[in-house]
């Protein structure tokens, strides 16, 4: 692994850390003024970093060859491309919002699969945006960080994302999930703890070539919100399910109509999980990850073999719930099941795939872990 010191020939004055996250439930809610309940991951994105004060931002990857720089003053949307979009959208957004950062040297490195479904993207932005803050002794809120890191991927990268990615990325804190309501702007953590009823929180990457077409995501969400202008509504979450049969009826597109019993279901089904959770009825939420998946499988539209096949057999192995968890279209599974039964369960699933003819997939630890940080 290349050194700080061996990339920009000096030394580092300190490295923040972003984690990935994993999505318990509510999927595709997040741009629908929906709920989620996601939990960060052990697994992160470091930015090493020094300050410089020439205006420039030179960004290496160990992940990548070379170095790309860029001037401050003339940063705009399109005016960096391949990787180095994020680190750049980042330093764009924060001094749009008129925050003083200045130049920098940033090397970023990463234990987080990309194309998993696990949030890479908003997790660089948010180590990107707390090294550059932090470079500069400036504090800023992190749900603050957290909106700009969306707004840096949706108007500087260009993809049509959510908020939960950059909140779970920056606001969550170990054993709990962050029940995040996007319509309140309101957030909760709560307890979250599956070893303490004998279980695990399976995170299965089925390594499928990561279908999460920016078409594909768009498509969806284009159709959800021409849903909610035919049905005068500011968005899907202002239908409730008491209405959701008349909302249906009203529709004059059947594939609106299909996206939109997902995300009012969906919303539901992250309501009911909370209260279980906070009841200490963990296991009863398994129920809830299936039918999530069912949803997302036959509504939404936004599963794969892998993923399906995935879900199927670890429900056959004896997990009490599983569900596909992310955009769609590749990424990964999320898996309750019995502790003693854990390693069983994912052999199973290798050997679905190798039946099937996939990629053999890998497991990930789900502990529920901190948000965005200054290492020490």
């Amino acid at each position: 692994m290349t050194t700080f010191e061996e990339v920009f020939g000096t030394a580092p004055d300190g490295a923040w850390r972003a984690p990935g996250r994993v999505n318990l439930i509510g999927e595709h809610t997040d741009y629908n003024d929906g709920l989620v309940l996601p939990i960060a991951l052990p697994n992160r994105i470091v930015v090493t970093a020094s300050a410089r004060d020439d205006g420039i931002v030179a960004v290496s990857s160990n992940g990548q060859n070379g170095v790309i720089e860029f001037a401050l003053d003339s940063l705009e949307p399109g005016s960096v491309g391949d990787w180095a979009t994020y680190p750049a959208g980042m330093a764009w957004v924060l001094r749009e919002a008129g925050y003083e950062i200045g130049g920098a040297n940033l090397l970023v490195d990463s234990d987080l699969p990309t194309g998993a479904g696990l949030s890479s993207s908003a997790a660089l932005l948010c180590a990107t945006g707390v090294a550059l803050l932090g470079l500069r002794d400036l504090e800023v809120d992190p749900a603050e960080v957290a909106r700009l890191a969306q707004k840096a991927e949706n108007q500087y990268v260009g993809a049509p994302v959510g908020l939960m990615d950059q909140m779970a990325s920056m606001c969550c804190t170990a054993g709990h999930a962050l029940y995040f309501d996007i319509r309140a702007m309101a957030t909760e953590q709560i307890p979250f703890d599956p070893e303490a009823d004998g279980l695990t929180l399976l995170v299965i990457d089925v390594k499928a070539p990561h279908r999460h077409v920016d078409g594909e995501y768009a498509a969806r969400r284009k159709s959800c919100e021409r849903a909610a202008a035919e049905l005068g509504v500011p968005a899907l979450r202002s239908i409730t399910m008491d209405g959701l049969d008349e909302a249906l009826a009203k529709l004059s597109d059947d594939v609106d109509r299909r996206r939109v019993r997902h995300v009012v279901t969906e919303i539901d089904r992250v309501e009911q999980a909370v209260a279980l959770m906070r009841a200490g009825r963990l296991r009863d939420v398994g129920a809830l990850f299936t039918a999530s998946h069912v949803s997302m499988r036959d509504d939404f539209e936004i599963t794969v073999p892998e993923l399906d096949v995935a879900v199927d057999t670890a429900l056959a192995a004896g997990a009490v719930g599983a569900r596909m968890t992310g955009g769609g279209f590749g990424g990964c599974i999320i898996a309750l099941v019995e502790t003693a039964k854990a390693d069983q369960t994912f052999a199973a699933i290798e050997r679905a795939f190798g039946e099937h003819g996939f990629r053999a997939p890998t497991s990930l630890a789900a502990t529920p872990s901190p948000g965005a940080s200054k290492l020490d």
